[in-house]
């Protein structure tokens, strides 16, 4: 079961599941949230399973022993399984929320395989990121009674977070990608330019939390904040003291920090 979660890329499926419940939550959907929680783990199982099921002849490549379908501990086809099971109970859950917010969270997920299946290997690998993250909180929103709309400084601080995600999570595989002909946004760029595109991205995000919002922070918010730049800063430093893997589990505090600074803020997600 514990390599099976593993493959499932389990840390940042529990973090964006946690982001989407936080923000329902916060937004209104009472038990709703439970729906939202419900399909958001379904979509990111599906695919963190798919992309080590995708991506399991370049592991073998690189030597990946970390990759449970490559260190034999789980089989490519449970793997698969799992991925396609997941994937399938994600729609139903999804429409739950309503046509609306179960069609814009389905194409959140979709554009998450998309960069599995093929876009990580181009010069858009950044787009799925920013799109499906973009989503959530209009999924949150559109659940509502009346359907409402996020407001824009929402869908956009989240879009920037997701991008600057997407640059940090490559990191640690730079290496091994050029093993395997991988060439993302990142793998373009080189790991200075991407380092310093994808935190200036998160800070960005922060940034938007702290000035759009019509609420007031308060000391719990500025202390946030403040907490959301540290760990950023935090992000640098372990990336540029050889410790990618470290700057990765930063990126998800910082985003953390970052999805409290909106909940500090109090402001309900409407337009």
């Amino acid at each position: 079961m514990i390599p099976l979660l593993r493959s499932s890329h389990f840390q940042p499926t529990m973090a964006v599941t946690g982001f989407a419940t936080a923000l329902a939550l916060s937004a209104g959907r009472g038990t709703g949230a439970i729906l939202v929680a419900a399909a958001v783990l379904c979509g990111q199982l599906s695919v963190g399973w798919s992309n080590d099921y995708i991506d399991r002849a370049r592991d073998r490549t690189a030597a990946r022993m970390d990759k449970p379908i490559v260190a034999g501990s789980v089989s490519a086809r449970l793997v698969w399984r799992c991925a396609l099971v997941a994937a399938a109970a994600c729609v139903p859950l999804s429409m739950l929320s309503g046509w609306r917010a179960g069609l814009v969270h389905l194409g959140a997920v979709a554009m998450a395989w998309m960069y599995n299946l093929s876009l990580k290997n181009t010069a858009a690998s950044v787009v799925p990121y920013a799109l499906a993250f973009g989503a959530l909180p209009i999924f949150v929103s559109l659940g509502l009674s009346g359907h409402p709309l996020p407001p824009g400084w929402a869908i956009t601080a989240a879009a920037l977070l997701g991008a600057g995600a997407h640059f940090v999570n490559t990191l640690p595989d730079l290496g091994d990608d050029a093993l395997t002909g991988v060439r993302g946004l990142p793998h373009r760029l080189g790991p200075r330019l991407s380092l310093i595109g994808g935190t200036v991205l998160m800070a960005s995000a922060t940034a938007t939390l702290a000035v759009f919002p019509r609420g007031r922070l308060g000391p719990l918010g500025t202390a946030l904040i403040v907490g959301a730049f540290a760990a950023i800063g935090g992000v640098i430093v372990s990336a540029l003291s050889g410790h990618p893997r470290a700057a990765w589990s930063l990126t998800l505090c910082a985003a953390g920090l970052t999805v409290a600074v909106y909940l500090a803020n109090g402001t309900a997600l409407r337009s």
